[in-house]
């Protein structure tokens, strides 16, 4: 009987889990959908069906796949670029204080940086192909080269000289004390870089207008005045970089578990 009770508890435990962001959901589109009637203005703000009805119309298309995937290629692209060379910088700087010096001021004028000062620049000197790319890549490498550099710095000292005074070779430190040290930091930079890289990736295409990327299709939706085209990209980039952002944080996560069983054997 108590079995009984404690098994129907945690059920309805998890169904309020469940439940929980479906009714957030339902709020804001409740919220959304009284203030197109308040507005009732078509032009101005699309109500939630409108928007999903234009959302419909588009993904059935081969455009717009190919739209998607222009900007996919790009950002995701820019990032991944960014989060491998902040590794390595973040490695040599901590290796090297001439490194150190020299790279950290760079990093944190990028940082520093408006976004669209970039954008301008990057495109005096290339086409706005590769517009989205480059601004992705700029915006998400200092993230990574700081958080993964400050992960570096706080491994466990003691740790350290236990490998240095039992001359633990490099290949067996690394997996077993480095990576497992470093990887809360960089998870933390990814979960802040990911969005990061689509808001600048898809402003850089905007203010760029690269041809047939997302990008363009929110300036076209400005230009025509049409606002379920813009609520329904909109809804194709948190998309994206939501499930983006869920990949890149469960390839990690399995990766950790990896290294977890690897030091346990």
């Amino acid at each position: 009987m108590t079995s009984t009770t404690a098994a129907d508890t945690a059920n309805r435990s998890v169904l309020a889990r469940a439940a929980r962001p479906l009714l957030v959901l339902a709020f804001w589109l409740a919220v959304w959908q009284v203030a197109a009637v308040v507005v009732d203005q078509e032009i101005l703000l699309v109500s939630p069906a409108g928007a999903l009805t234009r959302l419909g119309e588009l993904v059935v298309t081969a455009e717009f796949w190919g739209i998607v995937w222009h900007s996919f290629v790009r950002i995701a692209g820019g990032f991944l670029a960014a989060s491998v060379v902040g590794v390595l910088g973040a490695t040599a700087a901590a290796a090297s204080r001439v490194v150190d010096a020299l790279v950290t001021p760079a990093l944190t004028a990028i940082r520093s940086t408006p976004v669209v000062s970039f954008i301008i620049l990057v495109l005096m000197w290339t086409s706005s192909g590769q517009l989205a790319f480059v601004i992705s890549f700029l915006m998400v490498l200092p993230i990574t080269y700081t958080n993964v550099l400050e992960g570096i710095r706080h491994r466990d000292l003691a740790l350290l000289e236990v490998a240095t005074v039992f001359r633990v070779p490099v290949l067996r430190r690394l997996p077993a004390m480095d990576v497992p040290a470093v990887l809360p930091f960089f998870v933390a930079s990814c979960r802040i870089g990911v969005g990061l890289a689509w808001k600048s990736g898809i402003a850089a295409e905007v203010i760029g207008l690269s041809t047939g990327s997302i990008g363009e299709r929110l300036y076209q939706a400005k230009i025509f005045l049409s606002s379920a085209d813009l609520f329904a990209w909109t809804a194709v980039i948190i998309a994206l970089s939501f499930g983006f952002e869920k990949v890149v944080l469960v390839l990690l996560r399995r990766a950790e578990t990896r290294l977890s069983l690897g030091r346990a054997a």
